[in-house]
């Protein structure tokens, strides 16, 4: 079994995946994570020597690699954009949306120096950003969870339409 979690930056992504891998005895990884371990560098720094295309190229490797091993996934909040990679996880297991206002998740963001495209924004043109790619996790999910209860409520009911 593999799900992916899918969402804006802050959503909550990498603390329920934990959590949901726990529940169904799964693997759980990070993708960001790994493809820092495999780039060998941190996001931001691919971000500044590569550039962003070159990182969402390993994204896009990423969600193939990943999906082929299985398990619980948590993406970068920019994976699930490109028909391409959200095609190879729906071919590979389910995507899952965790939607979550704006606000909770720029007040978990906000002033995170890891995360590039928080960095290059102001709140107002990260909101621009939200509702940009909203649609797109609609589109290219299989399923959506309210995320807007704690990490074990929301783990469960991922577990329940899942396995549903």
């Amino acid at each position: 079994m593999t799900i992916y979690l899918c969402g804006f930056m802050g959503c909550g992504k990498t603390t329920v995946g934990r959590v949901l891998a726990d529940m169904l005895e799964l693997g759980y990884e990070d993708m960001d994570a790994y493809i820092e371990k495999k780039a060998g560098m941190s996001i931001p720094q691919i971000f500044a020597e590569k550039g962003e295309d070159a990182f969402r190229r390993m994204e896009t490797e990423a969600v193939a690699e990943l999906g082929k091993a299985g398990g619980v996934i948590s993406c970068g909040g920019g994976a699930m954009l490109k028909d391409i990679n959200a095609g190879t996880a729906a071919k590979y297991g389910t995507v899952v949306y965790i939607d979550v206002p704006y606000e909770v998740c720029y007040g978990r963001i906000s002033g995170d120096t890891n995360r590039p495209i928080v960095m290059a924004n102001t709140k107002e043109s990260l909101e621009e950003i939200y509702n940009d790619r909203v649609p797109l996790y609609l589109a290219h999910s299989q399923v959506r969870t309210d995320g807007n209860k704690s990490p074990e409520e929301i783990a469960a009911d991922i577990k329940a339409k899942v396995n549903g």
